[in-house]
């Protein structure tokens, strides 16, 4: 059912892709590869953004696809009637051609590090251009689902390796999330818990099984000295990924003394995103606690 979910979800983006672009901002325009034409970020702007915030949305879907409504535009606009100014990343996943025909064992396609680089051009996009949207360059935060949530955590993580430059692109911006909150999130590309489908998205077909490269991925064994506030959101009943990868997550953070959050709820599955009727009532309160959150990080003036 839910291969089918995301099958009838890209026939709907596919149709509607060209009103989507009105809206939508191509990142690479001008320094990119027709690889990364169709990367865009796409601004929900809030009509009073007080606390100057702004956050990169990365929807999920195990880097093969994205989950654009729950996990992406419905996130932004919830973040958006609160106040924040967000921007969901349309980031390279390897496509469902490469899932279902295993191509990428002929050609390379997209994979690691295409996913990353995004990230670090959305994050660069962002803060060269928060005076135009009254954003706090210091303020600049990210929220990822499932594979976003490796993605945003690995963003965190990596941040002193600058993927930018492999396209050419020299900058002296921050590279460093200000906090991140990887939500229900692929973490380790090692342990018995992986969620098996993502490490293949993002590693590709020739990679997957590669010892040293699914060790430098997994998130766990990488948590550096300038890691970024972590808010952390799972449910012990999720079906497709094991609920144990947030908690390698949290103890890592914890034995690493990074400031961050750990909320496990019993119930809530997978996928639920910002949505009212996917999940459970009792993970829902998710969103309520990350606003909460962000006061205690001292990113929001008042606590709601």
């Amino acid at each position: 059912m839910r291969r089918l979910k995301y099958l009838i979800l890209f026939i709907m983006l596919s149709t509607c892709q060209s009103l989507l672009s009105q809206d939508a901002i191509r990142i690479w325009d001008g320094i990119g590869s027709s690889k990364t034409r169709k990367v865009t970020l796409k601004p929900f702007l809030a009509e009073n953004n007080v606390d100057s915030i702004g956050v990169i949305v990365c929807p999920g879907g195990s880097y093969c696809w994205l989950d654009e409504v729950d996990e992406g535009d419905s996130v932004a606009m919830w973040l958006q009637k609160n106040g924040i100014n967000a921007f969901v990343l349309r980031y390279r996943t390897a496509g469902f051609g490469a899932y279902f025909w295993h191509y990428r064992w002929l050609f390379r396609g997209n994979q690691h590090p295409d996913m990353i680089t995004d990230a670090q051009r959305a994050l660069q996009w962002v803060r060269e251009h928060a005076e135009e949207y009254h954003i706090d360059p210091d303020k600049v935060g990210m929220i990822g689902f499932s594979a976003g949530g490796h993605l945003v955590m690995s963003t965190a993580c990596f941040n002193q390796t600058n993927f930018l430059t492999q396209s050419g692109i020299t900058t002296n911006t921050n590279l460093r999330p200000d906090f991140v909150a990887p939500i229900y999130p692929v973490v380790t590309l090692t342990e018995d818990c992986v969620h098996k489908r993502s490490r293949r998205g993002l590693l590709g077909e020739v990679r997957n099984h590669n010892e040293k490269m699914c060790d430098s991925l997994s998130i766990e064994r990488h948590i550096p000295e300038n890691c970024p506030p972590v808010f952390l959101v799972n449910c012990v009943d999720d079906p497709v990924v094991d609920y144990h990868n947030s908690i390698l997550l949290d103890e890592a953070l914890t034995a690493s003394n990074v400031n961050h959050r750990y909320i496990q709820f019993k119930t809530g599955g997978h996928g639920f995103g910002a949505s009212s009727i996917e999940g459970s009532e009792e993970c829902h309160a998710w969103k309520t606690e990350f606003l909460k959150w962000l006061s205690d990080i001292k990113m929001r003036k008042n606590s709601l």
